[in-house]
């Protein structure tokens, strides 16, 4: 077999395709700038669409985060001291719902690059929010005075003191959920606040159900 070089064989491409090397680093140059707008922009739209540090979802994270946690405390004290059955019962079910839901709100706030805590003060992502506090607390939550007693009591008195904290506790949360729900634009908020709402006041039959039946 011969290696000898054929001339023949070296085809040289017409003058319309030929290309000089500066020719090709000015269309590369152009494809990476195309490819920087592009992605760019997708990222500057992306970061953009998620809510900001005074934002109605931001704050409705953030308090609600710290509603709910009252929330499991109370029931986690429930679960500990208890009687009755069914609101041991009830207290699991909101220890477990309102501790993801905790879990949710923080990581949409991770997302979001804020921080768990803002600098604005309770309620004031919400028309006349601050109205609705009470000695600083937000909606239903329960005072450090009704905490201390609730720590010390047992049996029957605890039931009944748990009971109407909680029914109070929710009927507040119901009140902030559909505050949002009025508000955002966010299919992830919203959702997870009609949850909310729907949820808490199945909930509070069924407290007041127990309320009736244990004469709180």
């Amino acid at each position: 077999m011969s290696t000898t070089y054929d001339a023949s064989l070296d085809v040289a491409p017409p003058e319309s395709r030929r290309r000089s090397p500066l020719t090709f680093a000015v269309a590369a140059v152009a494809a990476v700038l195309v490819l920087v707008a592009v992605f760019g922009a997708g990222w500057f739209a992306h970061s953009r669409s998620h809510p900001g540090e005074d934002s109605v979802e931001a704050g409705f994270a953030r308090d609600m985060s710290s509603h709910h946690a009252q929330a499991v405390e109370m029931s986690m004290l429930a679960l500990d001291k208890g009687v009755d059955p069914e609101l041991r019962l009830l207290a699991g079910e909101i220890v477990q719902a309102q501790q993801a839901q905790i879990g949710m709100m923080q990581t949409w706030l991770r997302e979001w690059g804020l921080d768990p805590t803002g600098h604005r003060p309770p309620m004031s992502w919400m028309k006349d929010g601050a109205a609705l506090l009470q000695d600083g607390r937000m909606p239903g939550m329960a005072s450090a005075a009704d905490m201390t007693r609730l720590r010390a009591l047992s049996g029957h008195e605890f039931d009944t003191l748990y009971m109407k904290l909680m029914q109070q506790h929710h009927l507040g949360g119901i009140h902030m959920a559909e505050g949002v729900l009025a508000e955002t634009s966010e299919p992830d908020v919203s959702w997870l606040a009609q949850s909310m709402v729907n949820n808490q006041k199945a909930e509070l039959e069924f407290i007041q159900q127990i309320i009736t039946k244990i004469g709180a």
